[in-house]
């Protein structure tokens, strides 16, 4: 890839890394919640589902693609049941059990599975990807050109959603004065992930 493909790609991704979705609410809440460490579990477990998808597309399986696709339209319905679930639970939760970390499922390695299992689940993001890296590999490109774009939009990816935690963890403190609201918005965070990853459909 020629470099000026790369900084077209790069600032592409991140401008896309700057829109909110579902990853973003899921990681935004769990730094809320628990902290700047357990939302960094957070993105490591979201950036590493982005990274199955983006195997996947590099692998250029259009068969595959296809079937993991459907596949996953079916499995994300079980992630927005568990999303919503986390943060009906959150909204309800009272003022003097903020530190039970454990009230949401928020140990690092069940936030890390949280996160894996949601970018996973999300067959928009498959399909978006499938869409979005050749446009940046020219008109034939090859399992290199592929690789090298998928290694880019991943790395950006990566550090642009600890740039959300640390933003994030910068409102924190005044997030946690807020009494029993930090619970409803970080609970309104979960049901905003769970909604989002519910309106992600596959384009045929």
């Amino acid at each position: 890839m020629d470099p000026a493909s790369l900084l077209l790609l790069a600032t592409a991704t991140a401008v896309l890394v700057l829109i909110p979705g579902p990853n973003v609410a899921l990681f935004v809440a769990n730094t809320l919640a628990h902290g700047p460490r357990y939302g960094c579990a957070t993105v490591v477990g979201t950036t590493i589902g982005v990274g199955v998808q983006l195997v996947i597309v590099v692998l250029g399986f259009s068969a595959l693609l296809q079937f993991a696709a459907s596949a996953l339209a079916g499995l994300k319905w079980v992630g927005v049941v568990y999303l919503i679930y986390l943060g009906v639970r959150a909204w309800r939760q009272g003022i003097d059990d903020a530190d039970q970390v454990q009230a949401t499922g928020g140990t690092l390695t069940g936030l890390f599975f949280q996160g894996l299992f949601l970018a996973i689940a999300n067959p928009k993001t498959l399909v978006f990807i499938a869409a979005f890296l050749p446009q940046f590999t020219g008109d034939v490109p090859t399992a290199a050109h592929m690789a090298t774009a998928a290694a880019v939009y991943l790395t950006i990816v990566f550090f642009g959603d600890l740039l959300w935690v640390a933003a994030a963890n910068i409102s924190r403190p005044l997030v946690l004065q807020l009494g029993r609201l930090r619970h409803r918005l970080t609970g309104a965070l979960f049901i905003g992930a769970g909604v989002g990853l519910a309106l992600a459909r596959v384009e045929r």
